[in-house]
């Protein structure tokens, strides 16, 4: 099983905003990065997720303007995380069970990156490719 600090790289970059951010900055920076989430840090410390659902959710359903309204307003402060040695498959369990898309990879206090649920899905799906072809490489001799 693939440790989920496994599909970090190093020197990762990783794309985020301040709470004091406008809701508009943050989807611009979304759709530049083209990335459907961004981490909130404030003074390099993690205070919460923003993502496109956020948006569409908190802002447009609800009648505001994202030009006037701060990241801190739409963000969720009680972030879901891992550490570095949580499987892939552990990850996956978590995200289906708490309905998140994107997770940050923690390890005592520092962000050290952050995974999407199509991150997990294509691990997954290229361990279990390594398994089939080792199997026929086995069985073929």
């Amino acid at each position: 099983m693939t440790a989920v600090s496994k599909l970090i790289g190093e020197g990762q970059e990783i794309w985020s905003v301040a709470p004091t951010d406008t809701v508009y900055v943050a989807i611009e920076k979304m759709a530049k990065k083209c990335v459907g989430a961004l981490v909130v840090l404030d003074g390099g410390k993690l205070v919460g997720m923003v993502s496109e659902r956020d948006y569409a959710r908190k802002v447009i359903l609800a009648g505001k303007a994202s030009k006037s309204t701060s990241v801190a307003d739409i963000m969720t402060s009680n972030v879901i995380y891992v550490e570095p040695q949580e499987t892939v498959q552990e990850c996956m369990a978590l995200m289906t069970d708490k309905h998140v898309r994107h997770l940050p990879i923690m390890d005592q206090g520092a962000l050290l990156g952050l995974v999407s649920i199509g991150d997990l899905v294509k691990a997954i799906i290229a361990e279990q490719q390594f398994m089939i072809e080792e199997l026929q490489h086995y069985v073929h001799g």
